[in-house]
């Protein structure tokens, strides 16, 4: 590296750490995906029709799921995991967990449980929060519901084309 090319990179709070090399960044990336899925993904996966390969299970508190939850997901509360994910889940069945949002490790703290019962399983990014923000229909104790899309989170028509 340059004198100026160390001075730029020593004041600009983004390169003051260089980026990692290509292969270690595309082996950090691909370690990503193997454990997380976001919320478009998961359901473009269930809208697809058919089998989508996968099981959602919601982590919160009933009175979490009452409000709203994925359509099709499971209610396991994360601290009841160890007692009933053995009766309610298939092992050769991936699980995608999700709590309320972004803010919340909920939905980690649920993978981690399953993960250690020896279950594969991912982390849904958003959670809840995003699913409904996004504007993907949800159920509550009431019935169906479904919010617009919030033009911060989600593209109004089509998708992000990412």
């Amino acid at each position: 590296m340059t004198t100026t090319q160390t001075a730029l990179t020593s004041d600009n709070p983004v390169l003051r750490v260089p980026p990692a090399a290509p292969a270690a960044a595309a082996a950090y990336f691909a370690a990503s995906l193997a454990f997380h899925a976001d919320v478009s993904d998961v359901a473009a996966a269930l809208a697809a029709g058919g089998d989508p390969g996968f099981v959602v299970i919601d982590t919160r508190s009933t009175a979490s799921w009452d409000q709203g939850h994925v359509p099709g997901a499971i209610h396991l509360p994360t601290a009841q995991i160890p007692e009933q994910a053995e009766q309610l889940l298939d092992r050769s069945v991936p699980v995608v967990t999700y709590c309320w949002g972004p803010g919340c490790n909920g939905a980690t703290r649920a993978a981690l449980a399953l993960a250690r019962l020896g279950f594969q399983v991912k982390e849904m990014l958003g959670g809840f929060e995003y699913w409904a923000r996004e504007g993907f229909a949800y159920e509550t104790w009431e019935g169906s519901a479904q919010r617009d899309a919030d033009p911060l989170t989600a593209p109004v028509e089509g998708d992000c084309g990412c």
